[in-house]
């Protein structure tokens, strides 16, 4: 039996690495050893090939809340954007802190964790607000390396961040584990993490800054724009959230989509400028193609290694690993897997894992809430690199990659330890769970 899986699980890496050869996607890469693997296990073992297609379909819908929530979320940021929030925002906070650099640079890190962490994306926070960003960074005598490895490594946290965790989702989606419970967890360290990075990296300036030569060149903001129409939305949103854990009798829950969707359109009406809903929503489904396409691939991807026995095999190599070296090579393993995968890695590894951990006395809410500051990482690994890539993009840092990179060491050095020390403690940390329900 653990041959025949075996030789499933070879023809899918094969298949795997082939399509990333012809320089497939990775969308395309994992649907092709989804393909190669189905039709694989129709010879030794279930199912046949005829229920192929019913796999590759039924499993497409298994994140289908999880891309409702992506496509909400990102329409409400774009909205934002297209007013002029995100811009007015980066401009009042280099008008009125540019000489108090460390609140400057906690109000910067604060921004970029917004769009991530309402959307689950660390690449909608750099195409919402990294260049606005990397500009007001550059003012601050920043370099341009660094920049980048502040975008990167801030955009990886916003991703982690709550509300919407994609990750953590997908975790609970597939070891039957409420979503709940992930506010503190999640949030501290992140804040932490994030203002630890922008400090470390962002404290020391090249040159001088001239503060009317740089609101020069920063972009307009619509004349009628003002705090209020910034952060109305917001309030609206995070007022949903909180009004049926305050009246849970009384109020709905209205669920994610929903709620973005009644920010997004408090947004549009108290927008100072015409915003055309239709072409702006056509727009950000367009660049979003890629990140919904890897949510229902992955779906289908398990569903198949499920079907055929794949996804056993690597549960039993999880709980097979001694502890202490599972703990170790949980530093390699999770970047590693995003940084191939993207988010399939934490269907595939990390839903194994977190059932052993689970098993084993750990707390599950915990652990995913450290295994996720982990994954972020991965994003600046090939041959993905997706984070990596637009940050070194978007600061139009011109040097190599991996100078960009090593740059980020000392965070990513310490971010891994955290992560992984979350993991190992997680019983002890219990109480924030708690707190946050």
């Amino acid at each position: 039996m653990y041959l025949q899986i075996g030789i499933i699980l070879a023809i899918m890496v094969v298949a795997y690495a082939v399509a990333k050869w012809k320089k497939l996607s990775v969308e395309l890469s994992m649907l092709s050893a989804a393909i190669a693997g189905g039709t694989a296990g129709a010879f030794v073992s279930a199912p046949p090939i005829s229920q192929l297609a019913r796999h590759l379909v039924e499993g497409s819908f298994t994140y289908i809340d999880v891309i409702l929530v992506f496509t909400t979320a990102t329409i409400f940021m774009a909205i934002v954007n297209e007013s002029g929030g995100v811009n007015y925002v980066v401009r009042g906070t280099i008008k009125y802190f540019y000489n108090k650099r460390a609140v400057a640079l906690i109000l910067l890190m604060i921004i970029i964790l917004i769009p991530g962490a309402l959307t689950g994306a660390g690449s909608v926070s750099l195409l919402v607000v990294g260049a606005p960003i990397a500009l007001a960074l550059g003012y601050l005598g920043i370099p341009k390396r660094r920049v980048a490895a502040i975008l990167f490594i801030v955009a990886g946290l916003s991703a982690a961040a709550p509300p919407v965790n994609i990750w953590a989702m997908i975790l609970c989606a597939g070891t039957a584990i409420p979503y709940v419970g992930f506010e503190l967890p999640l949030g501290i360290p992140v804040l932490l993490l994030g203002t630890f990075t922008v400090l470390f990296l962002g404290w020391k300036k090249e040159g001088t800054m001239n503060l009317e030569s740089a609101l020069k060149e920063m972009p307009d903001v619509p004349s009628k724009m003002s705090w209020w129409r910034v952060f109305l939305p917001f309030l609206v949103f995070f007022g949903l959230v909180v009004a049926y854990r305050i009246w849970p009798f009384s109020m709905p829950i209205l669920g994610l989509p929903l709620q973005f969707a009644v920010a997004a359109l408090v947004a549009l009406l108290v927008s100072p400028v015409r915003i055309k809903i239709l072409s702006l929503s056509r727009d950000t489904v367009k660049r979003l193609l890629p990140l919904l396409a890897t949510m229902a691939v992955v779906g289908s991807l398990q569903q198949v290694m499920t079907a055929t026995g794949v996804r056993g095999l690597l549960s039993f190599a999880v709980i097979s690993t001694p502890l202490l070296l599972l703990f170790i090579l949980l530093a390699v393993i999770i970047p590693v897997s995003e940084g191939v995968l993207t988010y399939g890695g934490a269907a595939i590894i990390g839903i194994p894992l977190i059932w052993f951990l689970d098993s084993i006395g750990l707390h599950a809410t915990v652990v995913m809430a450290g295994l996720s500051l982990l994954w972020p990482l991965g994003d600046g690994l090939p041959p993905t690199a997706l984070i990596g890539r637009l940050s070194v993009m978007v600061s139009e840092y011109k040097g190599s990659y991996w100078t960009f990179l090593r740059s980020t060491w000392v965070p990513w050095i310490i971010i891994t330890i955290v992560g992984i020390l979350m993991v190992i403690f997680s019983a002890r940390l219990e109480f924030l769970v708690r707190w946050s329900m």
